[in-house]
Formats: structure tokens, C-alpha cells, sequence
């Protein structure tokens, strides 16, 4: 399907150059007699990489066809990670670390994730945005130690390292932002 620059919202799916891109953020301009024309930023679905683009009225978009598929993770092992079906267990499938990029990191044990399809091949994983982890290393807070704006770095149960506040210890449950990777807020105290 054939779509144009007024089709265009926040979360539109596209193909250009044959790889499948969301639409960002969407601002529609007009500049005097030379016409309107949009600024998009999109994000390439199997790379992560997001660009910058604008577009004129007689620009036309093919639509990717996505699936957005349910799964759950299971385990990693020797960079494969594995995934199945929440509602049928027998379904297993895995995606190598290159897939799964830097999300990596905040994939937990029966944590549920969205598996994005794209010529019936799955090219990327979509985790929820916040995600609960127990902190199993924090070097003690320093006194007076603000030199860094009052952070330190721990290490979460999934083996990531973050920066959080100085009163986070071994133990708490912290909520990190899974796509920026930073604290958000201490849920459970030690």
C-alpha cells in the first residue's frame, strides 16, 4: 500500500531502501510560496539507527509489512539468546546477541518482550520500557564523594553496570529506563 505525507503519524511503519523504518516524530512545515514539506525522524528497524529526514508532497512510501509477535524470554548461552511463546512453551526460537543489540543487557528470565518480524525474519526486540532489577554490587557511598554529581556505578542481576544515586545499595530493587539504559527510581529497599 502506497501511502503519502499526510499518512504519516508517529509509529507508521515505511520501507525505504528496503529496510523497514518507524516514524519517530513528525513535524509538517510551510515556508512562504515554496510550499509545504514534512521533518521526520526515523529509526531503521534492524539496525536501531535513527536519521534525520525531510520529505516533499510528491514523495510516496511503500508500508512494511511488520508483525509484532509476543514472546518471553527464557535464557542466554554462548551468545544465543532464547525466546518462546507465552502461550504455546514448545514454541522456542533464538536470536544471536547482533539481533538483540544492547537490550540485551536488561533481558531477565521470564521477562516478556516483542519480537518484531519483517519478511518473516525477526529482526529486532522491543523490551518493556521500565523494568524492576535487584542490585547485587554497590561499592559503599563515599561521604563528601560528589565530585561525580553524587552518583555510582552498580552492577544489576543481569550483570549491566549503571549509574545511580549514592543511597542505592547491594540488594535494593531499583526501575531502570530499558531503552536509555538510566535509573529511574529505588522500588524496594534492602
Amino acid at each position: 500500500m502506497s501511502l503519502s505525507i499526510n499518512d504519516l503519524k508517529n509509529g507508521t511503519v515505511i520501507k525505504i531502501d528496503k529496510d523497514p523504518y518507524a516514524v519517530l516524530f513528525i513535524k509538517h512545515l510551510h515556508i512562504g510560496r515554496g510550499g509545504a514539506s514534512i521533518q521526520t525522524k526515523l529509526r531503521n528497524l534492524k539496525t536501531g539507527q535513527v536519521l534525520d529526514r525531510n520529505f516533499k508532497p510528491a514523495d510516496e512510501f511503500e508500508e512494511a509489512d511488520v508483525e509484532k509477535i509476543k514472546a518471553e524470554f527464557l535464557y542466554f548461552h554462548r551468545d544465543e539468546f532464547w525466546f518462546n511463546e507465552p502461550k504455546n512453551p514448545k514454541n522456542r526460537f533464538l536470536l544471536k546477541s547482533e539481533i538483540i543489540g544492547d537490550s540485551g543487557k536488561f533481558l531477565k528470565p521470564n521477562m516478556e518482550i516483542v519480537a518484531i518480524k519483517f519478511d518473516d525474519e525477526i529482526i529486532s526486540v522491543e523490551l518493556p520500557i521500565k523494568g524492576d532489577y535487584k542490585v547485587i554490587e554497590a561499592p559503599p557511598a563515599v561521604r563528601g564523594n560528589t565530585a561525580q554529581g553524587g552518583t555510582k556505578v552498580i552492577t544489576i542481576e543481569t550483570g549491566a553496570k549503571i549509574s545511580v544515586p549514592l543511597f542505592i545499595n547491594e540488594g535494593d530493587v531499583i526501575r531502570i529506563n530499558t531503552s536509555t539504559g538510566e535509573y529511574t527510581e529505588r522500588v524496594e529497599k534492602a
